[in-house]
């Protein structure tokens, strides 16, 4: 049986004597990679007539002029037809499954006698937890129109961000749109891939339903990803210091290792590998360690301040293709601790105590090895647990034992005390009685 997502265009262009090609995009998973794949045209009736499939069949209509790729190992087959006519328009069906009824996606095929310039479907592959560089080509070169990242749906295109700050909810902090270059080009970088990313997106610049958005783009996540799940979060207080570890594939050849700070689709240089400081972060950032062949680089910050709390990003560039990764930052005053178990509280560092570790109730340092930082040793300290005051302690201890005693003597002391008053009494009534009766 098939399996999981099929995606692919909802809208297909060409024109007379022109050809098409379309791609489907498929979950690359063994029920997939070796099932039947199909294209048919939806009749009046209702009924999916096979056009081509890779059992090797072919309609009379379209021989000579039709085949069908099926690239498993890439989660995509393709669909090209040639010496269009005009009765090629209708609804089609891409799909897998050994009926035209199983795993499929429709789509309309217009034919016009001039369709103008076409582009096919860009195939970007990820990997979960990964990062993936989309570069939209030349649109608005004059700048002005906002550029923008939408989801191709059913109907229309939902859009994911844009760069006038909005930011979809499951994008915070991990997705950034370039500023445009000379030439009018622009990137979408998107980091900490997701399963559900996979999809058909377009990018373009102006409005989602305009035409300068030429770039359609089928991104595929694959389950298959040999990088660690790291925590999201990294704490620290105010004054303290801390820092980070970023990690890139270190067959990627990068050029130039940056951070940046996050904040509505864009992201502002603070540092890097070419000496580059940002001015508001000079004398309290640097780039203090690289290892190439871990693929690894370490940012320190120090002198930390409330309003450095935010998404951060780091990143490897080589060309137009970058490997980004984001982590969150969150400033703590002085004196507050933290119970989050993703994060580890770090305070102002005193001349008077060296650097503790906190106690097992609280995170240890090296926790924060895979949230791609670390905490330095020389420059902050874990907040200890606040010792009790003995004296006070013991003296309440004391208060609290000598009263218990007391309560629980009270029931049996009572009624013995009460019996004594009655015999005694007693006592005293039968000896006032006897002197009477001697008289």
């Amino acid at each position: 049986p098939v399996s999981s997502t099929l995606y692919g265009a909802r809208f297909l262009t060409g024109e007379i004597g022109g050809s098409v090609t379309h791609q489907c995009f498929y979950s690359i998973m063994p029920a997939n990679k070796h099932d039947r794949k199909y294209w048919c045209k939806i009749a009046g009736s209702g009924v999916c007539y096979t056009v081509i499939s890779t059992t090797g069949y072919t309609s009379k209509d379209h021989a000579g002029r039709v085949s069908l790729e099926d690239i498993p190992q890439n989660g995509t087959f393709m669909v090209t037809m040639t010496e269009l006519k005009k009765s090629d328009t209708g609804t089609y069906r891409c799909g897998i499954g050994t009926t035209n009824r199983d795993l499929y996606v429709n789509l309309n095929l217009t034919v016009l006698a001039d369709a103008g310039a076409l582009r096919p479907t860009e195939l970007i592959q990820g990997v979960l937890r990964g990062s993936v560089t989309v570069l939209c080509p030349p649109g608005d070169t004059q700048g002005g129109e906002k550029r923008f990242w939408c989801k191709l749906g059913r109907t229309s295109c939902a859009l994911i961000a844009d760069s006038n700050g909005y930011v979809g909810k499951s994008y915070q902090g991990r997705i950034f749109i370039t500023p445009q270059e000379s030439s009018g080009a622009f990137k979408i970088l998107i980091n900490d891939l997701k399963k559900e990313d996979s999809g058909l997106y377009r990018c373009g610049t102006g409005s989602l339903s305009g035409q300068n958005s030429p770039r359609v783009v089928a991104l595929q996540v694959t389950a298959a990803s040999t990088l660690p799940k790291r925590p999201k979060f990294l704490s620290g207080t105010v004054g303290g210091s801390l820092s980070l570890q970023c990690h890139y594939d270190p067959k990627g050849n990068y050029e130039k290792n940056y951070l940046c700070r996050w904040k509505e689709a864009s992201c502002s240089l603070l540092v890097d590998t070419d000496g580059f400081v940002h001015e508001s972060y000079k004398g309290r950032i640097q780039i203090a360690s690289s290892d190439q062949e871990n693929g690894t680089y370490t940012v320190v910050m120090s002198h930390l301040r409330e309003e450095d709390a935010g998404w951060y990003w780091c990143g490897a560039k080589n060309g137009h293709t970058e490997h980004t990764s984001s982590v969150k930052l969150r400033i703590q005053k002085e004196n507050c601790s933290s119970q989050d178990p993703e994060t580890s509280t770090l305070v102002k560092p005193t001349l008077s105590s060296p650097a503790t570790y906190s106690t097992p109730t609280q995170r240890s340092i090296t926790g924060l090895m895979y949230v791609m930082g670390t905490v330095t040793e020389s420059t902050s300290t874990l907040l200890p647990t606040a010792p009790s005051s003995t004296f006070v302690t013991s003296a309440s201890k004391i208060y609290r034992k000598s009263s218990s005693r007391e309560s629980h003597l009270l029931p049996v002391v009572l009624p013995a005390l009460i019996l004594l008053i009655f015999i005694t009494t007693l006592a005293l009534i039968k000896i006032k009685l006897r002197k009477e009766t001697g008289r």
